[in-house]
């Protein structure tokens, strides 16, 4: 790259935050819907699109021009704006629109105090949310606009997979299903929808846990859906034997290597040789794209600056060493729709 290449690229890293808060008012504000609809001919004025949204021309200008530099609208000889391919992606693409909720919604204040995360391991930014000391503990005490982007980041990148890994799941058919860290419930009211016989146990702190309960409840399935509270952190969680599969999806990476040792430790105390122990991950190693890696990389500064300050988005081969330290064999190596990877493990 030439010198002045690389000194252009530098300033759109050091104003990137300015372009981030354009697009999100430019698609707040419905202006990028405005002139989706109606630019397609031949484009459309500021004062058509001010009058239309009823923000200011200044407004509307100051925007666009910002906007035009990077890429998001285009402005032909006419000083009409039509949408580019990159913005009609920032405001029509479902992953991008989850991207974009969960960073300015859950991540842009707390990313401030990211250099005091990584000098303390602590998540220094969550205070930003609120006063917990991980983010799990809050999750169900956040604002309702903070808790539909959370849960819409997270389960785009779970929902997915989930039918593939029911046909995998149940080769076995299992009767009794663990379900670690089960969130909202989806994936255990799921199961009792694929096959009639399993029953499901949630583990996970109160917050979730009781609200995963009331959606099995909601679903008509409180009869084969339960739940125990549990504290990964403590000093000795404990889970009973006696499950045919023990359910792990996207729930490991929210610890640090040595916590994920200790959690696969306990589970394969309650394990026996027949149990199966499933994990479902995002591996940075494993992604065909590049805007898939630096999605995962991102989210590790997530974890970093909010969600506990010590765990991130692993690589597989640094799972697998975690695994074969937990007293694991890795029996099946499988790739699940297109960002994650499925570990089955039985006990050694």
């Amino acid at each position: 790259m030439k010198a002045f290449d690389a000194l252009q690229e530098a300033q759109k890293i050091a104003f990137a935050p300015f372009v981030f808060q354009t697009t999100v008012s430019l698609r707040n504000l419905g202006i990028l819907d405005f002139i989706f609809d109606h630019g397609s001919k031949d484009g459309v004025t500021i004062t058509e699109i001010s009058k239309a949204t009823k923000v200011s021309e200044y407004g509307v200008g100051v925007l666009l021009e910002v906007a035009e530099s990077a890429d998001i609208v285009s402005k032909n000889e006419a000083k009409k704006f039509e949408l580019t391919k990159i913005g009609y992606f920032l405001n029509y693409n479902k992953m991008t629109d989850a991207n974009i909720n969960f960073t300015q919604d859950i991540c842009y204040q707390g990313l401030y105090h990211l250099q005091d995360a990584i000098e303390t391991g602590t998540p220094s930014g969550l205070k930003e949310l609120g006063d917990w000391p991980t983010i799990y503990e809050g999750l169900s005490k956040l604002k309702p606009k903070e808790q539909k982007s959370w849960f819409a980041f997270d389960h785009y990148y779970s929902d997915e997979i989930f039918e593939e890994a029911l046909e995998i799941v149940f080769k076995k058919t299992p009767k009794l299903l663990y379900d670690i860290g089960g969130n909202t419930g989806k994936f255990a009211n799921l199961c009792c929808a694929y096959n009639d016989d399993v029953n499901v146990h949630i583990f996970d702190l109160p917050g979730q846990l009781n609200k995963a309960l009331a959606n099995a409840k909601t679903q008509g399935n409180e009869d084969r859906i339960s739940g125990t509270e549990i504290d990964w952190l403590s000093d000795n969680p404990t889970i009973p034997s006696g499950a045919d599969t023990i359910w792990m999806s996207q729930f490991l990476d929210c610890f640090s290597k040595e916590e994920i040792l200790k959690i696969l430790k306990v589970a394969v105390n309650a394990m026996d040789s027949e149990t199966e122990l499933i994990i479902i991950e995002t591996y940075t190693d494993r992604q065909k794209f590049g805007s898939a890696k630096l999605t995962l990389e991102a989210t590790s500064l997530y974890f970093t600056a909010l969600a506990n300050g010590n765990s991130k988005m692993y690589a597989a081969e640094e799972f697998k060493s975690l695994v074969d330290e937990a007293g694991l064999v890795l029996k099946e190596d499988n790739k699940v729709g297109e960002f994650h990877t499925m570990f089955v493990c039985k006990k050694k």
